[in-house]
């Protein structure tokens, strides 16, 4: 199967139509995409922190559809573990949300399409799709 993790940057260009969406098309097309569950936590955090109307929201739901959600498990678990310590081990400690979106992509061992490639380049055995 042709899959992906999406990260929460590249999901949000998506949903807002961002031009800068469009460097990611060759990356997203004739995939199934995935998300981090927490991925939709951040999203469901920013109509909070933003505090967007009934519409807004609805919009959001309508376009995570577009992702399947992977859930969290033990071996997810394990793998965050794995990831945030190596980081730290090698004197770049990777941000908690970075360390489960890194994970999900591990553990589903896929490729992570992401706008930060940056941000993931402490993690060992990521493949990072990036613009």
């Amino acid at each position: 199967m042709n899959a992906a993790i999406v990260d929460t940057d590249v999901a949000s260009m998506l949903f807002k139509g961002d031009t800068r969406a469009l460097a990611y098309r060759s990356h997203l097309m004739g995939r199934v995409l995935g998300i981090s569950f927490m991925t939709l936590a951040e999203l469901e955090r920013w109509t909070l922190e933003r505090t967007w109307g009934e519409r807004r929201k609805i919009e959001l739901a309508q376009h995570l559809t577009r992702y399947a959600v992977r859930p969290v498990s033990r071996e997810l678990c394990a793998k965050w573990a794995v990831v945030s310590c190596a980081a730290k081990r090698k004197g770049r400690p990777i941000q908690t949300a970075d360390a489960w979106i890194a994970a999900s992509a591990l553990h589903y061992r896929v490729p992570l399409i992401t706008n930060n490639s940056s941000d993931y380049s402490v993690v060992d055995g990521l493949l990072v799709l990036s613009a």
